[in-house]
């Protein structure tokens, strides 16, 4: 196992640097700090996620392409956060609401550390956000590990820790298509309720079940199948954009393409599942298109209203959250 850095970049008195990962097998995984970010997933050469053109396109513009989003990935409904008899109020930066931690930690410089033995190569980065910073209490300690085995797994685990009461549910945000286009692969989750949202992309109210369904895919289709439903939730959000509730079965996802595979575990209690729908062939993401890409955001699902309580964190309390996508 092997690790290794090249610097590209500066930004924020910060160098900017592209960490490379590689096993025995010729597989590499490249890992910029700039967003804790994951860029490129190599089996023999072909790329498995969508990738900007070069490392320094990602701080151009936001385009979230692999980055740690946070505080908070996904939507708080008018920014408000209440907690004893108070509200916390966030930027609203969609609409009347706030999203994806406002100028998040996927748009900071991380410092990172690299590690590699027999067995595994491994970065960590670690970012200190401090109090109020995007209207988030509490300073916060938080580091993000990427390890790769020579089995072709890629773990990654985050952890923080604050020094007041906050609230805290971020998440990768990977588009993986295996070498090919993600409305093409075939996907399988084990999730037996899904979450409505409203045009805003917010819950509509609670849970509804998958069955009989366009988001049933508790038996492997096609992504394309659900998207050609004439579903309202498939046509309000343009595709796939919608929390699945984890029944507890790992794997939680499997995606399977004509000559890959990744399967998907996870301690998160949902994964949003988001096709892409955006890509129009435009910005630096111009060589994509709608639908050429899925995530599989491991976290809390989003909340009705300011009741956050699944995602606050008391002072000292340590969060953590795993990730293993295993490439075959």
């Amino acid at each position: 196992m092997k690790t290794s850095f090249v610097k590209y970049g500066r930004k924020d008195d910060k160098d900017l640097c592209e960490i490379t990962l590689a096993n025995s097998k010729g597989t590499e995984v490249k890992v910029l700090n700039y967003g804790a970010t994951l860029e490129k997933v190599l089996l023999n050469g072909e790329n498995m996620i969508l990738s900007l053109d070069t490392p320094l396109d990602y701080s151009k513009e936001r385009n979230y392409l692999g980055g740690t989003v946070g505080r908070v990935c996904g939507r708080i409904r008018h920014g408000q956060w209440g907690v004893k008899h108070m509200i916390v109020q966030l930027p609203l930066n969609e609409g009347k609401n706030h999203i994806h931690g406002g100028k998040g930690t996927d748009m900071r410089v991380w410092d990172f550390s690299v590690f590699a033995d027999d067995n595994t190569a491994r970065v960590d980065l670690t970012l200190l956000d401090s109090d109020f910073n995007n209207g988030f209490p509490g300073n916060m300690k938080i580091m993000a590990s990427y390890e790769l085995d020579e089995e072709d797994n890629l773990r990654y685990n985050i952890t923080a820790i604050s020094d007041k009461m906050t609230i805290f549910n971020p998440s990768n945000h990977t588009y993986f298509n295996l070498g090919e286009s993600a409305k093409d692969l075939n996907m399988q989750i084990n999730a037996d309720y899904y979450i409505p949202v409203g045009k805003d992309g917010l819950p509509l109210e609670g849970m509804e079940s998958v069955k009989n369904t366009a988001f049933d895919f508790t038996k492997q289709k096609k992504i394309s199948e659900a998207l050609a439903c004439d579903d309202d939730q498939i046509k309000g959000r343009n595709g796939l954009d919608h929390p699945f509730i984890l029944n507890g079965m790992q794997p939680a996802a499997v995606l399977t393409g004509k000559k890959h595979r990744l399967i998907v575990t996870t301690d998160a209690p949902a994964l949003v599942v988001y096709t892409g729908n955006h890509f129009d062939h435009t910005g630096l993401a111009k060589k994509y298109g709608q639908y050429d890409g899925v995530t599989f955001e491991a976290q809390c699902p989003p909340a009705y209203n300011s009741d956050l309580d699944e995602i606050t964190l008391v002072p000292g309390e340590v969060f953590e959250r795993n990730i293993c996508w295993s490439f075959e």
